[in-house]
């Protein structure tokens, strides 16, 4: 609850007047090491084909420390669009729950695990809060829901798959470690992020400029509109999510066949859907961001509404 606290304090205060990148990273860090003094910190670590290794206290701290700043940010860089990131974080945090859900009947994980509890918890605010936030949006989220969500997904993964040393046999084994469940799960804003870095690295013109190249802004450029692009990456984030449940419930490495059929119909339908190879300029509800809100550029609406964590 602290961390939480501290993380929406971080986030408001930024909404409310601008506040530099190194502070806000900071006091990203200061809720990371409250979790981590709480006992909430990553303390063994599975990796396929090696197996269970415990991390020493002052390695487990600084690894859960940088896991929830990377997962604060990866959300913020994500709430670019209506209803985007509550969306993302909803069927994330859902999958998450049922991915608990199994390891507690497996005998994995014991019935006291805050785990699912901080998952269905995360779950039943987006999915209340959703109505309120997709096109055209009534609510935003800005700094403070969306670092608090990333905190609390972080939270939620740290507690499943880093804070017991349980044995693990069969499919669940291979995602029971939080790098590989997150790395699946949260992929969609886990890639824009490292595409971010990347890209701001190699232009040199600083990793806390904000710009419009994340993977909704390119969405939107191919000629999709503003809920298209949204319903587009909630759905890349329910086949990652399926990656991860299907195998688990099933048991079976054939439960890949559909989902990556699924995938790929819909990479195609992404590149490839008539009318949208060539950016809309008209005056639709669907149409370009300037349309939908007059003379308010998208980078900055972007900064304002969901916040940059890193301009």
């Amino acid at each position: 609850v602290l961390a939480t606290v501290t993380m929406f304090a971080v986030g408001q205060l930024d909404d409310v007047r601008d506040v530099s990148a190194p502070a806000k990273t900071a006091g990203s860090v200061l809720a990371g090491s409250g979790l981590a003094i709480a006992g909430v910190a990553i303390l063994f670590f599975r990796i396929p084909f090696v197996g269970l290794v415990a991390l020493p206290p002052d390695l487990s701290t600084l690894i859960t420390v940088l896991w929830v700043v990377g997962m604060a940010q990866a959300v913020n860089l994500i709430d670019g669009l209506d209803g985007l990131a509550a969306g993302v974080v909803a069927i994330a945090s859902g999958a998450m729950l049922l991915f608990a859900e199994h390891l507690d009947n497996d005998g994995a994980i014991g019935d006291d695990n805050i785990g699912a509890l901080i998952a269905a918890c995360v779950l039943g605010a987006c999915l209340g809060y959703l109505p309120w936030n997709v096109h055209p949006a009534k609510l935003f989220m800005g700094d403070a829901g969306a670092l608090t969500l990333g905190l609390l997904m972080a939270a939620a993964t740290i507690a499943i798959g880093g804070n017991t040393d349980a044995e693990v046999m069969g499919q669940t084994y291979f995602f029971f470690a939080p790098l590989f469940l997150v790395l699946v799960i949260l992929g969609v804003p886990i890639l824009d992020t490292v595409w971010a870095l990347l890209r701001r690295a190699r232009g040199g013109g600083g990793l806390t400029i904000a710009d419009k190249e994340h993977l909704h802004h390119r969405l939107m450029r191919l000629g999709h509109g503003h809920r298209r692009s949204v319903i587009i990456l909630w759905t890349w984030t329910g086949l990652l999510s399926a990656v991860v449940l299907l195998p688990v419930y099933t048991g079976e490495g054939a439960s890949f066949v559909p989902v990556a059929v699924a995938a790929l119909g819909l990479l195609l339908y992404t590149l490839f859907a008539p009318g949208v190879r060539a950016a809309r300029r008209g005056g639709t509800e669907d149409a370009a961001p300037e349309a939908e809100h007059p003379g308010e550029d998208l980078g900055r609406r972007a900064g304002a509404v969901g916040g940059h964590f890193m301009r």
